[in-house]
C-alpha cells in the first residue's frame, strides 16, 4: 500500500473516495488472512489469524456503515434541494 496514492478530493457528498480506496485495502488484506489461515496448519497462528480476520471483517463493516451514512445523508441533501428547486 502506497500511502502517496491516496488523496482527498475534498467533494464527499454521497461516497467519500479515501473510504471507499480504504475499503479495497481492507478487503484485500482479509483475503491474504483468508489464504493465510486455509495454507496454515499449525493451530495456533491459525487461530490468530482468524481473530485478526474477524477484526478485519467488523473494520470493514464499519467502512460500510459509515459509507451508507454518507449515501444517506446526500440523498437527503439532494430530496430538500430538489423541493426549493421545484418553488
Amino acid at each position: 500500500m502506497d500511502v502517496s496514492s491516496f488523496h482527498c478530493e475534498h467533494a464527499c457528498r454521497n461516497t467519500c473516495a479515501m473510504l471507499s480506496q480504504i475499503m479495497r485495502e481492507e478487503t484485500e488484506l482479509a483475503k491474504l488472512y483468508e489464504t493465510l489461515q486455509t495454507e496454515c496448519d499449525y493451530p495456533d497462528v491459525q487461530n490468530f489469524v482468524r481473530e485478526m480476520l474477524e477484526a478485519k471483517s467488523a473494520t470493514i463493516l464499519r467502512i460500510l456503515q459509515k459509507l451508507n451514512e454518507m449515501r444517506a445523508r446526500g440523498e437527503i441533501g439532494n430530496g430538500v434541494m430538489a423541493s426549493f428547486d421545484s418553488m
